[in-house]
């Protein structure tokens, strides 16, 4: 009997799960490095000081009662608009757009009648705009 000496096959390394592995290690890495801190607020928190320096412009106070009113430095509104409310900006500051815009709303308020306030203080170029809020059990 005579038994024939074949050919032996080299063996063979798949490495296509491999690739496949590494490209995913790859594809993981890139996307999770491009990742910047985008959803971090970046805010300027104002500084106080005794008493306003001499010569500036006295800051805006927006009040809106319970009712939805506005009181523009303590001169109530004819009607709660947002454009009443911007003409009335207008006669006092005039184009004057550095002072500070404080607003201070009744916790009954509608929501809408502050967004409103802040559209329009925004709108008009005011950038320094800030809520007065009481401290917690301050008023209860």
């Amino acid at each position: 009997m005579k038994l024939q000496v074949g050919k032996s096959e080299e063996p063979e390394l798949n490495l296509t799960s491999l690739i496949d592995v590494v490209l995913l290690l790859v594809i993981f890495f890139m996307v999770s490095t491009s990742f910047t801190r985008e959803t971090e607020l970046k805010v300027q928190l104002p500084e106080a000081t005794a008493e306003a320096p001499a010569g500036e412009t006295p800051a805006m106070e927006i009040v809106i009662n319970a009712d939805g009113e506005y009181f523009l430095n303590g001169e109530k509104l004819v009607e709660a608009r947002p454009e009443v409310l911007q003409r009335a900006i207008r006669k006092v500051y005039g184009e004057e757009r550095e002072v500070p815009v404080t607003i201070r709303a009744d916790a009954r308020t509608t929501h809408q009648s502050v967004v409103w306030v802040m559209d329009v203080a925004g709108k008009m170029g005011f950038v320094n705009i800030t809520i007065v809020t009481a401290n917690e059990g301050a008023g209860r």
